[in-house]
């Protein structure tokens, strides 16, 4: 048993009876959604990866940078949550392949703006309509009201949660 400081129950062992039922984590959201981001991020991998070689982290960066065009490593750290050395790891990768394009920042000497290059560009409007054909094939069925339901959730506990401003913690993930 958990002794409490100050605890009279605690200390004398009364409290036995009334301790705080287990977490069952197959029911706990905050658990439950980081298990359906995995799964999901994990099945669209297998996708990509099996065609081009590329994995969660190197997709997250081509999708950014497919969406906003040009973005330091930083930005996109922050945009898709990852950690930095996640971020630096990945971006060295797709440098390597070709896949990115580099351009110094004159303002910072320390950052360097990111863009894809042509073969990236090419490879992230490959996998676009994959990734839209996999959301349909986990979407399929559910009607238009409970896709509606769904986002405003999803919107709603984002509101909640915020968006932190500060990098991500490397989870390890």
């Amino acid at each position: 048993m958990v002794k409490i400081a100050g605890s009279r129950e605690a200390a004398s062992g009364q409290g036995a009876g009334r301790r705080a039922a287990a977490l069952a984590l197959d029911e706990f959201l905050p658990y439950r959604l980081n298990v359906l981001a995995q799964i999901v991020a994990e099945g669209l991998e297998r996708e990509y990866s099996a065609a081009f070689g590329i994995h969660i982290p190197e997709w997250r960066i081509l999708a950014a940078l497919g969406e906003q065009r040009e973005m330091t490593a930083r930005d996109i750290g922050r945009h898709s949550r990852m950690h930095k050395t996640k971020v630096s790891r990945a971006v060295a990768h797709l440098l390597d392949r070709g896949l990115l394009d580099r351009r110094a920042n004159e303002t910072d000497r320390r950052e360097a703006f990111l863009k894809l290059s042509p073969e990236g560009r090419a490879i992230y409007e490959a996998i676009v309509p994959m990734a839209k054909a996999y959301e349909a094939r986990l979407t399929e069925g559910l009607s238009r009201q409970d896709l509606a339901a769904v986002d405003r959730v999803l919107r709603l506990i984002l509101r909640r949660v915020g968006t932190p401003s500060r990098e991500p913690r490397d989870t390890g993930a």
